[in-house]
């Protein structure tokens, strides 16, 4: 992938009403200019401009607006051009035709972003950031990729990066100077307080991770139970439509159904399994050996009942949610009156079918979840990447707390600093250079001028 050359590309898929085509490079305004009725060579930076868009030759596409942003103002950091068309396939095409034979070549997925990463325009957590911006389902996980595009992460790892710099920093001078053994620049006491304020925030953020994993990709809800108790009613109703097979026959349902909901702004998937029981039919079987699979997987289950459950049931319900949260949807209200049990779980009464309970059930689903509020400048973690950095950062400033504990000398200390150091890097794609830590000494400790 040449990084130095112009490329373009559709930024909206054709078949709407308006439709962008997008051009960034060294000569992205030059070959625009060239292709366009009015001249926008000495355009200023951030206008807009109505024209005729045409090839070479002169034939008319369409009447278009054109965009110019000047570098290195602009979402590149290159000179970039937004044609702005009618949303045809087919122009939108002619208009990409136009620009490949003009000098640009089609852009690579991603690649837009990844020359804003190369030129500093973001760092690699916000480049990660667009695709989850641009995935997003539900307003948190939404206001979670728009804080980390906007740099929540960037500025938390920055503020633990100058804290670790001043560490490697005392050490490194201290160790240019250990000829002079009356020189202590590396306070102990003040090391080990700097280095469990950074292992502190650290392990804050890779907690975090389960937080964002869950808002991100949605948190899984099972629906288990007997056949024929009202669970593919209860997801048609939860979801809004008929996503699930309705009947009265025992196994209709033998494989899994899932959808998702919004509740409160996250996303819950819920998953229809097949009804639990005893059956000589192979496929049916194979449906229950999944539904297990999905209890298994599953955050959240909802256990559909009609009936007292015997102990058994319970045992083995129980055993199998262990460490998750369950609760029991006594479904049938509107035709049988709910069986009065006494087990310390969330009990609820409903009518999948009427839809009573519905408001009580996903309100009890969402606490369910425990998702803390999420303020615009909280941090969190939800790349798998990100997390597997932190706790490689996390293993090496605890190594530096031990060693500190331990006496160990500056120089192997200073081993462990870096290796952290470097686990933080990974995440914003920076690094810590020698000059960096030379030109932090000099500018933060002056020896005899």
């Amino acid at each position: 992938m040449k990084l130095n050359d112009n490329i373009c590309a559709m930024a909206t898929p054709s078949g709407g009403a308006i439709g962008i085509v997008r051009v960034s490079g060294p000569d992205a305004i030059g070959i625009v200019d060239r292709l366009f009725s009015r001249n926008i060579s000495e355009a200023k930076s951030h206008t807009m401009h109505y024209g005729i868009f045409a090839d070479e030759s002169s034939a008319s596409i369409d009447d278009v607006m054109v965009g110019i942003f000047h570098a290195p103002h602009t979402y590149t950091g290159e000179d970039s051009v937004e044609i702005y068309c009618h949303g045809s396939r087919y122009i939108m095409s002619q208009i990409i035709r136009c620009l490949i034979e003009s000098g640009c070549r089609q852009a690579e997925p991603g690649e837009f972003t990844r020359r804003a990463f190369v030129n500093g325009r973001i760092d690699l957590s916000q480049a990660e950031a667009v695709a989850d911006l641009i995935a997003a389902s539900g307003k948190a996980s939404h206001d979670m990729a728009l804080g980390q595009l906007r740099g929540n992460i960037s500025s938390e790892l920055s503020a633990l990066r100058d804290k670790l710099l001043k560490m490697t920093s005392l050490m490194e001078l201290e160790l240019d100077f250990s000829d002079h053994e009356e020189l202590e620049f590396a306070d102990r006491t003040e090391l080990l307080q700097l280095a469990t304020t950074i292992q502190q925030r650290i392990s804050s953020l890779a907690s975090s991770f389960r937080t964002g994993q869950a808002i991100k990709d949605g948190i899984p809800v099972a629906i288990i139970g007997k056949t024929n108790v009202g669970k593919s009613t209860l997801l048609n109703r939860l979801v809004g439509e008929e996503k699930a097979i309705v009947s009265d026959i025992h196994g209709t349902t033998r494989d899994i159904i899932e959808d998702t909901i919004d509740i409160h702004g996250i996303t819950f998937r819920f998953v229809d399994t097949a009804g639990l029981r005893a059956t000589d039919d192979v496929i049916e079987r194979i449906g229950i050996e999944r539904s297990y699979s999905a209890l298994s997987k599953a955050a959240i289950v909802l256990w559909v009942i009609d009936s007292i459950p015997t102990d058994d049931e319970v045992d083995d319900i129980t055993q199998r949610c262990e460490g998750k949260q369950l609760i029991i949807a006594i479904n049938k209200s509107d035709k049988l009156q709910a069986p009065n049990l006494s087990l310390p779980y969330t009990t609820l009464s409903i009518s999948a079918l009427e839809g009573n309970g519905m408001d009580i059930l996903t309100e009890s689903i969402y606490e369910k979840a425990g998702i803390p509020e999420i303020g615009e400048n909280d941090a969190i973690i939800t790349s798998a990447r990100h997390y597997d950095s932190l706790l490689h950062a996390k293993e090496s400033i605890e190594r530096v707390i031990d060693g500190i504990n331990m006496s160990i000398p500056n120089d192997l200390l200073s081993e462990d600093l870096r290796q952290c150091l470097e686990a933080l890097a990974e995440i914003t794609g920076g690094i810590i250079t020698p000059t960096e830590v030379l030109n932090n000494i000099f500018s933060h400790f002056c020896i005899g001028k």
